[in-house]
């Protein structure tokens, strides 16, 4: 995931959370000098009684609605930070550990991504936001797209990455071995097979940065303390006990579907079917990267993400193809 943006404002008329107020505009200078540190402010929330966490970064300027990001499942509110300083020039940038994930309460497998989509709710309500730009990638894409079928009213633009309509069925097999050898506490060989899942295998093509990111996987997987284990191996027990994408009306607002150009595990493929399924959605791939184009190219997915927030043209970017069009109802 990439970086810098040069701040152009949208075209849009800002939307304020509670916790901002709308700023005087920035020149294009004061984005791309924008040193100084963000605020943080977290806020520990309950939902149906499971207690979690949503981290809230800003420098008080909003030129586009908030920016809610979920990350895949083995992310959690701080794994989003390197891309913020690219972000917070334009609004509010909030990351969550949802139930079940990251420093919140365990969240059992009878909860689905509906529980987990409404959760999602619960931030915007709490936080008084009237509309959301959302950034969801990997299993944070199917809680993404549940959350745009199910509360339409709350999204003005939707970023979807690494996402599909279906879980590979390979992965799904494999799953279940994961999930065994994950409460018998085989962490090391299961790091090292998960890390290889998400890398593109050796002669795919060219990916950036690939050994330190596939180190920073194995690492971060073998890490993983009793607790964190008992979530992983809840987590893939939800994965296999509740639809992963269901083919319900998805609201027209603006959509990105993004894939990396070598990613083996959603491939371009299936990044393609997934914006079909999109009534105003673009599809387009990162150059050199694979299933983690977010770590690969931070600064050039922060700045496409900064650029699809604030309806900045897509076209004759240097680390990605051109936009594909799926839908009518694209924005002019």
């Amino acid at each position: 995931m990439p970086v810098p943006t040069d701040a152009i404002t949208s075209s849009r008329t800002p939307t304020a959370d509670a916790a901002l107020t709308l700023p005087v505009q920035s020149t294009d200078r004061d984005t791309e000098n924008a040193g100084q540190p963000a605020e943080i402010v977290e806020h520990d929330l309950t939902f149906d009684g499971f207690r979690y966490t949503c981290r809230v970064a800003r420098q008080g300027r909003l030129d586009t609605e908030p920016i809610v990001v979920l990350g895949g499942s083995s992310q959690d509110r701080h794994s989003w930070q390197r891309h913020e300083k690219w972000l917070t020039p334009l609004s509010s940038v909030i990351t969550v550990d949802l139930p079940g994930y990251g420093t919140a309460d365990f969240l059992p497998a009878k909860y689905g991504v509906d529980f987990l989509a409404a959760a999602v709710r619960h931030v915007v309500q709490e936080l008084r936001i009237p509309r959301i730009n959302l950034v969801a990638a990997c299993y944070g894409g199917a809680i993404g797209v549940r959350f745009a079928q199910h509360y339409p009213h709350l999204l003005e633009r939707m970023m979807l990455v690494g996402m599909t309509t279906v879980i590979p069925a390979d992965y799904a097999l494999a799953m279940e071995r994961w999930d065994g050898m994950i409460r018998r506490g085989d962490t090391e060989p299961i790091a090292r097979e998960l890390a290889d899942r998400f890398m593109s295998p050796p002669g795919t093509g060219h990916v950036r940065k690939k050994a330190a990111v596939a180190r920073l996987v194995y690492q971060q997987i073998a890490a993983q303390n009793p607790e964190q284990l008992r979530m992983s191996a809840e987590h893939n027990s939800r994965l296999m006990r509740h639809e992963w994408y269901r083919p319900e009306p998805t609201p027209a607002v603006p959509s990105l579907v993004v894939t990396g150009e070598h990613d083996t595990l959603t491939t371009p493929a299936m990044g393609r079917t997934m914006a079909a399924c999109l009534p105003s959605a673009r599809f387009m791939t990162i150059e050199e990267t694979d299933h983690l184009a977010p770590v690969e190219r931070i600064a050039d997915f922060a700045d496409l993400m900064a650029r699809f927030c604030t309806d900045r043209p897509l076209e004759g970017l240097p680390y990605a193809t051109e936009p594909e069009v799926f839908g009518a109802s694209l924005p002019a």
